[in-house]
């Protein structure tokens, strides 16, 4: 799984594009702090809202996506504050909090993405008249909502073996496992318990939008206006998705379509959905790795052995070994891994991604023969030798994780939707007329 400032409002630089101008006054700000939602126990007001609507209209802009009208573009915006103001406070009550060194690490962490320094980034958006306070707390709920979903929801995600073998089963030669569908998506929901009443409406309402995308409407712009999914203010694009990760609704329907093909309404528990085609590709299914034969010695700290003396001995190993003692009976003597200390610290053939990342680092350091420095990880303090290294067909194993990690990505898709949904429902939420 990709660490979570890398899913943070699809690289937040994005999603938070500075706008020209946004720090000056507006004459009208005067009397925009009236309140326009009640949220539960909180509110949102008009200056939240027209800053969002500016933000949103200039990301919109940049993409040449055509705009909705206004009144409906504030809708959609303000549904989505609502939804996210609904799950700070649900993050609130489970005592679910970043603090400021958590929030540091994540900046700088898209700063680096962005190729820039914490320092290049505050001025890059300080200069495009974003200030870097408000960047901070916007990620800092971004996080929050992030981790909140990741307890309700990707947490109780449980594939099993028997699910991935249907699924390898099911796509046959595995070919369909790396085809990947450009998709956009329209949802007109419905609610929890939905009345017989309410879910006709839905139904006739996404016939008509149907009718009008099949007239010529812009499929970005109808789905700024009248779709809830989350990806809604992105046009309803959904980015790029493997074959085993597309939604159980239309998952039999996508494969058999065309770029520029446009699904009929289809009904799940959430609403009707409506599928634009954009482009497939496939990569090639054949996965090649290196592997590389090590062993190591690992000496853990405790209350008794701190990071100093497990790094010292190691050191004195170290000396031992390259003056002509055995690795392997050195390992089966002292190492504090029981796993491979009998077999003299042999790990077997190791694949890229198996080891922890500084223990990986290390390793790939060193040239057959040789033996790293002391090095420390959550475990403890190693020291690596590399034995050999080969190009090793995994496409079998490859392919297996694939499939796992498409059937969960999935799963954890449909188990938001069906979340936010409830969450939305449960919710007590007053729009204000204007």
């Amino acid at each position: 799984m990709k660490p979570l400032y890398y899913l943070i409002l699809g690289l937040v630089v994005a999603s938070l594009t500075p706008l020209p101008g946004h720090a000056a006054t507006r004459p009208q700000d005067m009397d925009l702090d009236r309140v326009v939602a009640i949220v539960n126990n909180d509110v949102i007001t008009s200056s939240e809202l027209s800053d969002r609507v500016t933000q949103i209209k200039h990301q919109l802009e940049q993409k040449h996506t055509q705009l909705p009208p206004d009144d409906i573009l504030r809708k959609q915006i303000l549904d989505r504050m609502i939804l996210d103001e609904i799950q700070l406070q649900l993050a609130k009550t489970a005592g679910i909090r970043v603090d400021d060194e958590q929030l540091n690490q994540v900046v700088t962490n898209i700063a680096k993405q962005n190729s820039m320094s914490l320092d290049q980034f505050r001025k890059f958006l300080e200069n495009e008249g974003y200030p870097f306070a408000k960047f901070r707390e916007e990620i800092r709920k971004e996080v929050i909502i992030g981790q909140l979903r990741k307890n309700k929801v990707d947490n109780q995600v449980y594939v099993s073996e028997q699910e991935v073998d249907n699924q390898l089963s099911k796509l046959g030669d595995h070919q369909e496992l790396d085809t990947e569908y450009h998709l956009a998506h329209i949802l007109i929901p419905i609610p929890e318990e939905a009345s017989p009443e309410q879910i006709d409406a839905a139904k006739q309402k996404a016939e008509e939008v149907y009718t009008q995308l099949n007239l010529g409407a812009d499929f970005a712009k109808t789905a700024v206006s009248v779709s809830a999914d989350q990806r809604a203010l992105q046009g309803g694009d959904l980015g790029w998705i493997k074959q085993g990760q597309l939604p159980t609704v239309f998952a039999d329907m996508v494969p058999k379509m065309k770029p520029g093909d446009i699904t009929k309404p289809v009904r799940s528990a959430s609403g009707f959905h409506i599928i634009k085609l954009l482009d497939t590709r496939r990569e090639d299914q054949k996965h090649i790795v290196e592997q590389t034969l090590a062993r190591h010695i690992l000496i853990k700290t405790s209350e008794i052995v701190s990071s100093d003396e497990a790094r010292q001995k190691l050191e004195r190993i170290r000396s031992e070994i390259v003056g002509g003692r055995d690795f392997g009976a050195v390992a089966r003597a002292s190492s504090d891994d029981t796993g491979s200390a009998a077999d003299g610290g042999n790990l077997g053939w190791v694949s890229p991604g198996t080891m922890v990342p500084e223990f990986e680092e290390e390793m790939n350091k060193l040239k057959p023969g040789e033996i790293s420095q002391p090095f420390q990880t959550r475990f403890g303090w190693h020291i690596v030798q590399v034995m050999s290294r080969r190009k090793f067909d995994d496409t079998k194993a490859y392919l297996r994780l694939q499939a796992r990690n498409q059937i969960q990505q999935r799963k954890i898709a449909e188990e938001t939707e069906n979340w936010l949904r409830r969450i939305r429902d449960e919710a007590y939420v007053h729009i204000v007329k204007q």
